[in-house]
């Protein structure tokens, strides 16, 4: 079906129970931000290094909100480093890296910016380059294509 000349495509919410399947993280919250056009992910302890001649980057990040103690630390292959401007204005270098995202049923590459995001509400930002052709936007709903995970303890 098409809608204003636009194929029709799945909802997403402003928010969405995500995964990074490359990076081993299987829950993490993520604001769907369309006024960014880079998506972001927590990372602190972003340490550079090089094998096979490729540059890489490690680094931990907490991906539940609210919670400093459950800790991740995932390493990926370095697509590019560059300035970004954040939504205050203030710009900074960034690792990019490229990884798999998993929504519900739908999969797909990213590229995001690696930042410390400890004082953020959201643990990582999902960008208009990353939703671009894929989804439709729904403003006003949550949770859409990403289901709360149940943690056990």
């Amino acid at each position: 079906m098409e809608i204003g000349g636009e194929v029709n495509r799945p909802s997403i919410g402003w928010r969405e129970w995500v995964s990074l399947p490359e990076l081993g993280i299987s829950h993490i919250k993520a604001k769907v931000d369309t006024g960014a056009r880079t998506s972001a992910l927590h990372a602190f302890q972003v340490e550079p290094f090089e094998r096979d001649g490729r540059q890489f980057v490690r680094f931990s990040l907490h991906p539940i909100q609210k919670n400093t103690e459950i800790v991740a630390t995932s390493e990926a292959p370095v697509v590019d480093y560059r300035q970004v401007t954040d939504s205050g204005g203030h710009r900074e270098m960034r690792y990019v890296i490229e990884t798999e995202i998993s929504a519900g049923e739908h999969q797909w590459k990213a590229e995001f910016t690696l930042t410390n995001r400890e004082d953020m509400k959201f643990r990582m930002l999902l960008g208009r380059t990353a939703l671009r052709g894929r989804f439709l936007v729904d403003a006003e709903k949550s949770y859409l294509v990403g289901k709360e995970p149940t943690f056990t303890s």
